[in-house]
């Protein structure tokens, strides 16, 4: 039977032939990270093969994928994919305690678990446009009662097109539409929420303008693609939290309507899931930070 060597702790496991490396540390107590799960999706369980190479699997087409995109070196390999023939001597590449500790969390259960799930989502941010020059002359508890008054009003609009709210960032949201089912129409629930929303800020004009003598407008961006779910945070305090790139690419969509002299506006992936019905229109190819190329945009105008 092939056995695996564990480094630096000098433990040694006989491995199942069906059995990777990463499950058979999870079964023998060995802690091994693995943030998504034995997936493939990260490198957090890889490992430097210090002895019997030669002894273990090639690699898979998801480890191919993740060694290009980090330029691993021959000797260093995903745990979650690779099996042993042999015996074989590996080095965890734990950076200190602290990760050791993270993986340890998951090895009572002897099984292995993704720290959190990859989801295709709707992803809406709402940003109040100029919040910093309106608020600048308000006391602190003005500032506060002005940002309870308008989440009472688009937390409930949210809430009922089926999203959620992710996250409050001072004067900005992040709102999550398809967590509950994928299959639900995420994006037309998003972009009739998002429309309700102008509107609402439209009709609490009046009321910020009596009370300040000023008023605001708000930005909307709306993207559809894949993020991760999952508890960031220690301890009892964590939460739920959504990352990735498509969350930071909303973030940018929002953003180029200060630019485009908008206010709602949606990314080429969200325009093509919500189907030809939502009423746009067409913005000239805009240039994204942190995405090569030029990004079709659209100006939302109407609900499908």
């Amino acid at each position: 039977m092939p056995s695996i060597r564990y480094q630096p702790a000098a433990l040694e496991v006989e491995a199942e032939p069906e059995e990777t490396f990463l499950e058979a540390a999870v079964r023998s107590g060995v802690a091994l990270t693995h943030a998504c799960g034995g997936n493939a999706r990260c490198s957090t369980c890889r490992v430097a093969i210090l002895e019997g190479l030669e002894n273990c699997t090639p690699r898979t087409e998801l480890e191919e994928t993740v060694a290009a995109h980090l330029k691993f070196k021959p000797m260093v390999r995903l745990g979650c994919q690779t099996h042993a023939t042999g015996p074989v001597v590996v080095r965890r590449l734990v950076l200190d305690h602290e990760d050791e500790s993270l993986a340890a969390e998951n090895v009572a259960n002897l099984s292995i678990e993704a720290l959190g799930e990859e989801r295709s989502l709707a992803i809406l941010f709402v940003d109040i446009r100029g919040f910093t020059s309106y608020a600048e002359n308000l006391l602190p508890y003005d500032v506060i009662h002005t940002l309870n008054r308008y989440y009472h009003k688009i937390g409930p609009v949210i809430r009922r097109h089926g999203g959620v709210i992710d996250n409050y960032m001072g004067d900005g949201i992040l709102a999550i539409f398809g967590l509950q089912d994928e299959s639900d129409p995420s994006v037309t629930n998003a972009i009739r929420a998002g429309l309700e929303m102008l509107q609402e800020v439209e009709k609490a004009k009046p009321y910020f303008h009596a009370i300040h003598g000023k008023d605001f407008d708000i930005g909307i961006g709306l993207h559809y693609g894949k993020a991760v779910v999952g508890n960031v945070g220690w301890s009892a305090d964590k939460q739920r939290s959504v990352v990735g790139a498509a969350v930071n690419f909303a973030s940018r969509v929002e953003a180029a309507n200060k630019t485009a002299g908008t206010s709602f506006l949606m990314s080429e992936a969200a325009y093509q899931k919500a189907g030809m019905e939502v009423q746009v229109n067409q913005c000239p190819p805009w240039e994204i930070k942190g995405k090569p190329g030029m990004q079709q945009l659209y100006e939302v105008v109407a609900a499908p």
